[in-house]
């Protein structure tokens, strides 16, 4: 019934789409094809896009009408196409998927970057005392778990204590590596003062991915006793798999030390140059604001170029048994793993089932 109800919606809505370059309207699904560098890139900087904190109430009780007219089959004439993505962006924006609830501002995906951006200028400031580098370093792990925490999947509520087992073993390691790097450096007595700062100013860089690892290892290794829920095209649960855990941990740790490398290392290595400029050895008071800018700029591009490097789906067709069961990791980069299995043609649910945990 819903989906004789979706189809009228679409087919009342195509007159006005046909002179619009908009795709056809999917509820729930991506607007740009995730099979190409460039459909993720662009899904992507819908998901981080800031203008959405912006949205009013009304605005967001409009949306959401919007896309339950378009599910029950009630689309007023004359929707575009266009509207009803729009109309999705801000939803999938503000609103928890499982809850419908709305996230706290500096916790949702639009605001990881004006809210995450002053954090990464604290965390590459030069010639930071032992306080100033365990504030940071405490301040953006806890920042990363509020985000974590907010935009977690509610279907299957984890315990808080591995939320928190988590947390404090992320800022643990982050701190004990940067605290350790940096008093490395002071004593490295073969550096010259420039060649030291230089060198401190990567040291958020490591800790930072040692400290993700940390969080995902803590958070995740029931995984690898237990396995993971492997879920058919159509979302049904056809069986679990530590094989395919063991897969998702991996490409989640690997992801998380990637992800912050050009947050983190671009802004050194251009505020080295910057510095030696005229501008800025003659004004050196305009040095905050330009790394400020250096790193709003490293945050905003490359994050989202960053993680579009990864297809949202990497295949693997082999399991414990040999047999030729397919299944596929859906990364969602910033914060996880969802799992995918994609059921072969010539194998029944039964086998897949049986296969996976066997």
């Amino acid at each position: 019934m819903a989906d004789t109800a979706t189809t009228a919606s679409a087919a009342a809505a195509s007159a006005a789409n046909a002179s619009t370059d908009a795709p056809p309207f999917q509820l729930g699904k991506p607007r740009f094809q995730q099979t190409s560098f460039y459909g993720r890139f662009r899904h992507f900087l819908d998901i981080i896009d800031p203008r959405t904190l912006f949205v009013t109430e009304r605005r967001l009780r409009e949306a959401v009408q919007l896309l339950e007219d378009y599910k029950h089959g009630t689309l007023r004439p004359g929707v575009t196409n266009e509207q009803l993505w729009s109309a999705q962006k801000i939803k999938q924006a503000i609103l928890h998927p499982d809850t419908n609830e709305k996230i706290f501002m500096p916790f949702r995906m639009s605001g990881y970057i004006p809210f995450g951006t002053p954090i990464v200028v604290g965390l590459l400031l030069p010639n930071q005392t032992l306080a100033s580098t365990v504030f940071w370093q405490w301040l953006n792990q806890s920042h990363n778990a509020c985000v974590n925490y907010a935009n977690r999947n509610a279907t299957k509520p984890s315990p808080a204590s591995k939320f928190i087992q988590g947390y404090l073993g992320a800022v643990i390691s982050a701190v004990s590596i940067a605290v350790g790097l940096n008093v490395l450096v002071q004593k490295a007595n073969k550096f010259t003062p420039a060649t030291r700062l230089l060198v401190q100013r990567f040291v958020p860089f490591p800790a930072v991915a040692s400290a993700n690892i940390c969080n995902v290892v803590l958070m995740r290794y029931g995984e690898l006793e237990e396995g993971i829920d492997v879920l058919d095209t159509d979302g049904n649960l056809v069986g679990s798999s530590k094989i395919a855990a063991r897969h998702a941990l991996l490409e989640t740790a690997l992801t998380r030390v990637v992800l912050p490398m050009p947050i983190l290392v671009l802004p050194p290595i251009v505020m080295s140059m910057l510095e030696k400029t005229a501008l800025l050895q003659a004004r050196p008071r305009l040095l905050l604001p330009v790394q400020s800018l250096v790193c709003l700029a490293a945050f905003g591009l490359a994050l989202p170029l960053a993680i579009s490097l990864f297809p949202q789906m990497s295949e693997g067709s082999r399991l414990r048994s040999q047999k030729p069961v397919g299944f596929a990791i859906i990364s969602l980069n910033l914060l996880g793993l969802t799992q995918l299995c994609q059921k072969p043609p010539r194998l029944s649910t039964e086998v897949i089932t049986e296969t996976l945990i066997n």
